[in-house]
């Protein structure tokens, strides 16, 4: 199980820096242009991309157990990591209270990229 909870950590890694810079990309440019939803909804498919061959790079290179549980364990972590650092983010870079963080779940956009996250953590089952 450890091997798992370590491939996720690189996993989160990876796809969290490559989110970073995509996200500024879309903040600062596409958002203004096509709207918070289309935005998203535009760079959704390069971090699905993104996250699919990171995962497939963590798994080359950390030997995670091929069984359901360690890819779920690794997946569901992963998913964790990266929703908890969103919320550190948006509490200190954003501003927000972590009740308007969680408010901002009930919005089109952030509803969508949560959509892509479910997708996130289940790739390491699905490359399995």
């Amino acid at each position: 199980m450890w091997t798992a909870l370590r491939a996720a950590c690189l996993y989160f890694l990876a796809v969290f820096a490559a989110g970073f810079l995509l996200g500024t990309v879309r903040t600062l440019w596409l958002e203004p242009a096509l709207g918070a939803l289309h935005s998203v909804l535009a760079e959704l498919p390069f971090m699905l991309l993104l996250s699919w061959m990171a995962c497939g790079m963590v798994l080359r290179r950390v030997a995670v157990a091929p069984d359901t549980r360690s890819r779920i364990a690794m997946g569901s972590f992963a998913l964790l990591l990266l929703l908890a650092a969103e919320a550190v983010l948006s509490v200190t870079l954003g501003g927000l209270t972590l009740a308007r963080h969680a408010a901002l779940y009930t919005t089109a956009p952030v509803l969508a990229g949560l959509a892509g996250q479910m997708a996130f953590a289940l790739f390491p089952l699905l490359r399995n």
